[in-house]
C-alpha cells in the first residue's frame, strides 16, 4: 500500500499532466438499506489538503461534520452520485457502485483527465452511453487502501460518508423502528431484530439476506 506521501506525490504527478484530477470513493455498499453513494472530488491545482483527513470509516461522526467546509474550500469541485436499494436489487453491488460512480462524474461541471479511485475495481470501464457518445473517458487509477493515503480519495469519502448519513436520519424519521439513525442501514442485531418484526420497507436490498424467513409478509 501506498504511503500517505506517496499518495500526495501521485495527485501531485497526475496535476502535472492534467487539468483536472479527481478522487473517487462509495458508501454504503455494505449495508442492509439505503443508497450507495458515490463521492468525487476534484483538483486543479495542488495544496495542502485539511489536517486531520483521512478515511472516513477512522473518523468520528463530529470530526467527519466538521471536515466537510474544510473539504469544499479545498477542492476545486465535488459532487455525489447514488444508487438506490432497487437499483443494488436490478444490478448488484457492482453494477449500482457503476451507475452511481458515472452519475456522480456526470454532475461535475469540468470533466477530470483522471481519476484515482479507491480499490482495485474500476468502476467506469464498459460505459456504453460514454462509447456511442464519443466522450472522452478519463483514465483510471485505482489503488488499494487510497481512502486513507490519497488526499482527494479520504475527500470523497467523508463527503459521501456525511451525506448518506444525513440521508439516513431523514429516512429514519419515517421508519423509527429500524433505528437508522444509530445504524445507519447497516445490519446490527437492532436493525435486523426490527426487520424480523416488522418486516422490510422499500429501502431495504430485497435480494440481500435480510433474515426474513420468520418476518411479517
Amino acid at each position: 500500500m501506498l504511503t500517505r506521501e506517496e499518495g500526495e506525490d501521485l495527485v501531485r504527478l497526475s496535476l502535472s499532466s492534467h487539468h483536472i484530477v479527481a478522487g473517487m470513493d462509495e458508501v454504503g455498499r455494505g449495508a442492509l438499506a439505503g443508497p450507495l453513494v458515490v463521492g468525487v472530488t476534484t483538483l486543479a491545482t495542488w495544496s495542502s489538503p485539511p489536517m486531520g483527513l483521512t478515511d472516513s470509516k477512522l473518523l468520528s461522526a463530529r470530526r467527519r461534520e466538521a471536515l466537510c467546509k474544510p473539504l469544499i474550500d479545498w477542492v476545486h469541485e465535488w459532487s455525489l452520485g447514488t444508487a438506490s436499494a432497487r437499483e443494488v436489487d436490478e444490478h448488484g453491488v457492482r453494477g449500482a457502485l457503476k451507475l452511481a460512480s458515472r452519475r456522480a462524474l456526470s454532475r461535475l461541471r469540468q470533466a477530470p483527465g483522471i481519476v484515482i479511485m479507491d480499490g482495485p475495481l474500476n468502476l467506469l470501464d464498459d460505459d456504453p452511453e460514454e462509447s456511442s457518445s464519443g466522450a472522452d473517458a478519463p483514465s483510471v487509477e485505482c489503488v488499494v487502501g487510497g481512502d486513507r493515503v490519497v488526499p482527494l480519495i479520504s475527500a470523497a469519502s467523508v463527503l459521501a460518508k456525511v451525506c448518506r448519513d444525513r440521508a439516513m436520519d431523514r429516512l429514519g424519521a419515517s421508519f423509527p423502528a429500524y433505528d437508522w439513525a444509530a445504524n445507519r442501514g447497516y445490519g446490527t442485531e437492532a436493525h435486523r431484530s426490527a426487520l424480523r418484526t416488522h418486516g422490510a420497507t422499500l429501502f431495504h436490498r430485497q435480494s440481500w439476506n435480510l433474515g426474513l424467513d420468520d418476518a411479517p409478509s
